[in-house]
């Protein structure tokens, strides 16, 4: 569950305008933290992955251990790709 409210957020702060309301004003500022989304893109696609890889995978869903090494990875990933959007965030401001 926290995987996919991680994923929300970030959704959210990067497709429906939450990044961009809560740190810029003009257009040069949204172009600089582009940048900065798109790294944070790369993070997402890690998460993405590994909680699907953890879902759908059968041997990740029959073993505990690989099952938790999965999802931790992205939750781990997911924060960082939110990080990216908020340092990001505060740096072109």
């Amino acid at each position: 569950m926290a995987s996919l409210l991680l994923a929300a957020l970030w959704g959210l702060s990067v497709f429906a305008g939450w990044g961009l309301d809560a740190f810029c004003s003009d257009g040069a500022c949204a172009d600089r933290l582009g940048g900065f989304v798109r790294v944070s893109g790369l993070f997402a696609v890690v998460a993405a992955c590994c909680t699907a890889g953890a879902w759908l995978a059968p041997a990740a869903r029959r073993d505990e251990g690989r099952f938790m090494a999965l999802m931790s990875v992205a939750v781990a990933a997911w924060v960082i790709a939110e990080g990216v959007v908020f340092v990001g965030g505060m740096i072109v401001r």
